[in-house]
C-alpha cells in the first residue's frame, strides 16, 4: 500500500523524526510492500538525510501547502482533466491522491494557546479532505478546545479524520467533550523504536568519545533544554539561560558528571525554529568543568537515545527527549508547558515527575532533582513495570492504519 506522511520532519526536531522512523519501521513490517511518502517542510534537508533509503521526500514547506498543494488537491478533485498537469507541477498532490492512507503527525495540534498554528493543523489536512483519502491522526496531543477559534477549527476538521488517535488519558478527556466519536486512546510511536544498538550507535568519534566520558564513574544527569520552555520561563519574568548553568554547576560541584544535548538541532544557527543549538552554546559557554559533557550537533535518533541511556537521571524540556528517557528506562524530570507531557508520564506512574515552565525556579528544579536522584532506582522499577504495555498500546496504531488502508 501507499501512505503519505504529513506534519512533520526528518531534520530539526529528533522527536518528529522519531515519530517518522519509527512509522516507516512500523509499517513495512506490517507491510513489506509499504511505499511511504513524507510531506516535509524541511525538503532540503530531509532529502540529504534520508539518502540512500527508499523513503520518498516532497516539499511541504507552508507557503508551498498554501499556494500548491492546497490549490492543487481541490483542483485535482473539480477538475480532473487537469490531473496530469497537476501531477507534473506539484507532485506532493499526486501522490496525496494515490495513498491509500494519509497520516498527519503533527506532535500538538488544535490547542488552546496555539491558535497561531491553526492554519498549519488545518493546512496538512484539508489536501486529503479534498482527494477523499483516509486520514489517520497519529498519536498525538489535542485540545482543550474552550478558546472559541480553535474550537471552531477543531470541530471543522477533526470529525471528517477517519481515525484519531489520543496520545493520553487527557486528549482523549478533551476529545470526549468536543463529542467526537472517532478517537481511540494510544500514545507515542516513537515508543516503538526500543533501544538503539550501542555498536551502531556509537560509530562516529564524537558520540564514542561522549561515551566513554559518560561510562566512567559516578552518577550522570542528562538535560535537554528547549528554546520553547526558555520562552515560557523569560516571559514570566526568569532567566532560563542562568538557572540551567547554574543547575549544571550545581551538579559538578556535587561529584557528578552532566551530559547537556539539544534534542532538536539545525545546522544554521540562524534558523531558530526547532533548533536547541545556540540555547545550548549558551548555557555551556558560562560553565568551563572537565565533566559537562557537551554534544550540540546533529544526531539521529538512535544516538541520541543511546547517549541518554548512559544517563542515570535525565532532565528533559522537550517532549521526545522526555520519551527516549523513558524508553532507555531512565528516571526523568520534565519541564513542560502542556498536558502532552504529564499524559505521556502517567502511563509509568510518573505523573508527579513534571514542572510548568511558567512556574520554573532554581530552587524548585534542584528539589526536585534531587528527589529523582534519591529515588531513582525506585522509578526505575516504575518505568520497566510499564515499559511493555506501553510499547504494545504505540504499536496498536499501526496495526489500525494497516487495516484502514485495507478497506478504504
Amino acid at each position: 500500500m501507499k501512505y503519505v506522511i504529513v506534519g512533520p520532519a526528518l531534520s530539526g526536531n529528533m522527536g518528529a523524526a522519531s515519530m517518522v522512523l519509527a512509522t516507516v519501521d512500523g509499517l513495512r513490517r506490517r507491510d513489506p510492500e509499504a511505499r511511504i511518502t513524507l510531506l516535509s517542510y524541511y525538503p532540503t534537508e530531509d532529502r540529504a538525510v534520508a539518502r540512500g533509503t527508499d523513503l520518498e521526500v516532497l516539499d511541504a514547506r507552508p507557503v508551498r501547502l498554501g499556494t500548491a498543494i492546497n490549490p492543487g488537491a481541490l483542483v485535482w478533485r473539480l477538475v480532473p482533466p487537469l490531473r496530469r498537469w497537476i501531477a507534473r507541477v506539484v507532485p506532493e498532490v499526486a501522490a496525496l491522491a494515490a495513498a491509500d492512507v494519509v497520516l498527519d503527525q503533527g506532535g500538538i495540534a488544535f490547542s488552546d494557546g496555539r491558535e497561531k498554528f491553526l492554519v498549519f493543523n488545518l493546512a496538512i489536512l484539508t489536501p486529503g479532505f479534498f482527494l477523499g483519502r483516509p486520514i489517520v491522526k497519529c498519536a498525538q496531543a489535542l485540545g482543550p478546545f474552550r478558546r472559541r477559534l480553535n474550537r471552531i477549527a477543531a470541530r471543522v476538521a477533526l470529525p471528517r479524520v477517519d481515525l484519531v488517535v489520543a496520545r493520553g488519558e487527557a486528549t482523549k478527556a478533551f476529545c470526549d467533550e468536543l463529542g467526537l466519536d472517532n478517537t481511540e486512546l494510544g500514545t507515542d510511536l516513537a515508543f516503538t523504536l526500543g533501544r538503539p544498538d550501542p555498536v551502531a550507535a556509537t560509530r562516529r568519534p564524537r558520540v564514542a568519545e561522549a561515551d566513554v566520558r559518560l561510562m566512567s564513574p559516578g552518577l550522570v544527569v542528562g538535560i535537554a533544554p528547549s528554546v520553547v520552555v526558555r520562552d515560557q520561563v523569560e516571559s514570566a519574568g526568569g532567566d532560563f539561560v542562568a538557572l540551567m548553568a547554574d543547575e549544571i554547576e550545581r551538579h559538578l560541584a556535587r561529584g557528578r558528571r552532566v551530559l547537556l544535548v539539544p534534542h532538536s538541532f539545525r545546522d544554521d544557527p540562524a534558523k531558530v525554529h526547532n533548533n536547541d543549538g545556540p540555547l545550548v552554546a549558551a548555557i555551556a559557554a558560562r560553565i568551563d568543568h572537565p565533566d559537562l559533557v557537551v554534544v550540540n550537533e546533529r544526531l539521529d535518533a538512535d544516538e541520541l537515545r543511546h547517549l541518554i541511556g548512559r544517563c542515570d537521571v535525565f532532565v528533559s524540556c522537550r517532549f521526545h527527549a522526555m520519551v527516549s528517557a523513558l524508553s532507555m528506562g531512565v528516571p526523568t524530570l520534565v519541564v513542560g508547558w502542556s498536558h502532552k507531557y504529564v499524559e505521556v508520564l502517567e502511563r509509568f506512574d510518573q505523573a508527579d515527575r513534571s514542572i510548568d515552565a511558567r512556574h520554573l525556579d532554581a530552587r524548585g528544579l534542584g528539589e526536585a532533582t534531587e528527589r529523582l536522584i534519591t529515588d531513582r532506582a525506585r522509578i526505575a522499577d516504575q518505568i520497566a513495570t510499564a515499559q511493555h504495555g506501553v510499547t504494545e498500546l504505540a504499536g496498536r496504531q499501526l496495526d489500525r492504519i494497516v487495516q484502514i488502508g485495507h478497506t478504504r
